[in-house]
């Protein structure tokens, strides 16, 4: 299985404590979670009905600003295990470094893959994915030149999950075209990444494809009305976005005590090049904060944000010490 930030067991196995006492900055997650508030016992007790999860799909699609088809599942991980059987296998492309999986799945499927580090090289693809903004190093592309691409591949799949910061690069707008997908994710922006929600956009035909492997039931009712309320709260979001904004570039500012320079990121994470990231990692580690490291880039790390002041102060005194 292809390794993942979230991976605090490791933390735990390397340098002991118990997980309560960690900060867990290793995702991109957000520590400031929307207040999900109370909850009706029948999300819990009853089945969600067909009614319900259509609500949630109009909140989905007026919270991203398009009225094209679209498949709530269960987490945007959902979605991407599905994608390869859309379709005879064929040649996969994905545009890299990013989100592990998607070579993994499609490999697994027997698909060709091509990872590639230039757009221009997903031409001629049956399938090419990319994320915007990217994870891990937040390089973002404009809608106009991924729909440029789109007549150049067989399908295009875009991958949104940290785009809820950033709405102005999301393609979601555009979508029900022909062969393209958009993928979001819930979890993370809303900081609920427990409750299992993402979201799937595409044309009518590919969509319904997807509901079938889905099935009647593909997510929660609590799931269903907790994504409801949120997706529709747009205060929350805006002064949310405002706040990730100032946070990103506080630490940023933190990161320049310790003469780390800034690769990229997205309001919901940074990433750095420490020299040693391996060593970095054992530094905050010391200090019971969790990072994500990379195999294939030896000064790479990766930090979410802080969430409360205190867990400012113990990253500033790790940085610092």
């Amino acid at each position: 299985m292809p390794e993942h930030g979230g991976n605090l067991d490791a933390a735990l196995q390397r340098f002991g404590g118990h997980a309560r006492d960690w900060i867990d900055l290793s995702t991109g997650i957000n520590r400031q979670p929307y207040p999900v508030g109370e909850l009706s016992p029948t999300c819990w007790s009853a089945l969600p009905s067909r009614s319900d999860i259509q609500s949630l799909h109009r909140a989905a699609q007026q919270a991203y600003g398009t009225d094209t088809s679209i498949l709530a599942t269960n987490g945007a991980q959902a979605a991407i295990q599905w994608l390869p059987h859309l379709a005879s296998r064929g040649r996969a492309r994905v545009l890299s470094p990013t989100y592990n999986e998607y070579a993994a799945v499609f490999s697994s499927a027997g698909w060709e893959v091509t990872e590639t580090s230039e757009i221009e090289a997903l031409a001629g693809a049956d399938i090419a994915v990319l994320a915007n903004p990217n994870n891990p190093d937040g390089k973002r592309y404009e809608p106009s030149q991924l729909l440029a691409l789109l007549p150049h591949v067989g399908r295009l799949v875009v991958d949104e999950s940290f785009a809820d910061a950033v709405p102005h690069l999301s393609l979601a707008p555009k979508a029900g075209q022909p062969g393209l997908f958009i993928l979001r994710s819930f979890g993370k922006f809303f900081g609920l990444a427990g409750l299992r929600l993402g979201f799937i956009l595409g044309d009518e035909a590919d969509i319904a494809a997807l509901a079938g492997m889905a099935g009647p039931w593909p997510v929660s009712g609590a799931a269903v009305e907790i994504g409801s309320r949120a997706l529709l709260d747009r205060e929350w979001a805006e002064a949310t976005s405002a706040r990730l904004d100032r946070d990103s570039l506080r630490l940023d500012h933190e990161a320049t005590r310790f003469s780390w320079t800034l690769v990229g990121g997205t309001p919901l994470f940074r990433l750095y090049e420490t020299g040693d990231a391996n060593l970095a990692q054992e530094r905050l580690a010391r200090a019971q904060i969790w990072s994500r490291v990379f195999p294939h880039q030896t000064g790479w790390l990766r930090l979410g944000l802080p969430g409360e002041e205190t867990e400012w102060a113990r990253l500033s005194a790790a940085l610092t010490r």
